[in-house]
Order: structure tokens, then C-alpha cells, then sequence
């Protein structure tokens, strides 16, 4: 299993950028991977495409614990843990660290004021040892779009809604929870939604 690839990441400069903010999957993916999926966007522009962090499905196995035996990352067991999630379809094997920007070091992605993506293992090894940054999430694997195509799944096949994110949604850990609560940060009503995308 590879973990923490910094080729994985890239910053964005695009001033029409969504980086930062929250993709909720529409009724129309429900027979998709995304059914009711939150994404977490860390890197969006009209000509570079976007990638992002999905960050509520939980990932029961292999154990926090587990991965970082695998890497050979002390302490065992680690003084502090931290949440697991499927990130995504693209590279799957591939972990990345979701977390508050009180932590920095190689590789790292600042997105906005309050979040960073890291892409190193010195991350999982300052968390295990109980320090690191505040909030964290790892992820294995991300989600990606071509140039253009989030544009396209967004303004034609009405496949996401966009909502600001908050440390509460993003690093939460009732994961079953973070789909309505996105949906709650604008306003709507899950039970609409059936109604909001047949009038698109």
C-alpha cells in the first residue's frame, strides 16, 4: 500500500475557485460511487481540473493502527488517532491528510485560512506520537475532474449542490451525519431534493 504522495497535489490560482468548499452529491448519483457523498474540494480551476476529499465514508479496515504498523510508524499503539476515510475512486492506495493549517511541513497544501492537505508521513508520525494538528483526517484515495468537467456535472447534469464547509462537517466524526448537515448549511431539506432536481 502506498501512502502520502506529495505528487498527488497541486495549489490552485483560479479566482473562480471552489477550493475550500463543499461538493453534496444530488439524487441523480445515487446508482453512482458518490450517493450521498461530501466532498471536501482542495484544488479547483477552470483549466487544471479539480480534486477533492470525500469525507464521509468511513473506512472500518484496515484500523488507523493497522496503517501505521504497515508504514512502521511509532508509537504501538499511537498515543492519538485519528479518522480513516475512502477519499475517492483515484488512487485508492494512496493515503493523504485532510487537517487544520496549525501544522505544516513538506508537501503541504495550504488551501484557505483553515485547512491544509498534507502529503507526507512526518504528519502521521507527529499525530502518533499525540501531537500534530488539531484536526486531522486521513484519507485513502481522492476524486478528480478534468478541466471543466466539475462545471459540467454541476451546471448541466445537476449532479452537486455546493455549500461552505466548517470544521464541523469536515472533521466531524458522525460521518453518517456530515450529508444532512451539508445540506442543512443551505438551507435545504433532504426530503426536496427529489422535487429541487426534477425542476432542473
Amino acid at each position: 500500500m502506498q501512502l502520502l504522495q506529495s505528487d498527488t497535489i497541486a495549489p490552485c490560482g483560479a479566482e473562480e475557485s471552489l477550493a475550500g468548499q463543499l461538493l453534496i452529491a444530488m439524487p441523480s448519483l445515487a446508482e453512482s460511487e458518490f450517493d450521498r457523498s461530501v466532498i471536501y474540494l482542495c484544488a479547483h480551476s477552470a483549466d487544471g481540473g479539480a480534486m477533492g476529499i470525500v469525507i464521509n465514508r468511513r473506512i472500518s479496515q484496515p484500523g488507523f493502527d493497522d496503517l501505521l504498523q504497515q508504514l512502521d510508524i511509532a508509537p504501538t499503539p499511537p498515543r492519538r488517532r485519528i479518522g480513516l476515510c475512502a477519499g475517492g475512486p483515484v488512487e485508492a492506495g494512496r493515503g493523504l491528510v485532510l487537517h487544520s493549517t496549525d501544522w505544516d511541513g513538506d508537501g503541504t497544501l495550504t488551501i484557505n485560512d483553515e485547512i491544509s492537505l498534507s502529503a507526507n508521513l512526518e504528519v502521521l508520525k507527529d499525530i502518533a506520537a499525540g501531537e500534530g494538528p488539531r484536526d486531522a483526517l486521513l484519507a485513502l484515495g481522492h476524486a478528480g475532474w478534468e478541466a471543466g468537467q466539475l462545471e459540467e456535472e454541476i451546471a448541466r447534469h445537476s449532479a452537486w449542490l455546493v455549500a461552505p464547509a466548517s470544521r464541523e462537517i469536515v472533521f466531524g466524526a458522525d460521518h453518517a451525519a456530515k450529508w444532512r448537515k451539508a445540506l442543512a448549511a443551505i438551507n435545504i431539506d433532504p426530503l426536496r431534493l427529489a422535487s429541487f432536481t426534477g425542476s432542473a
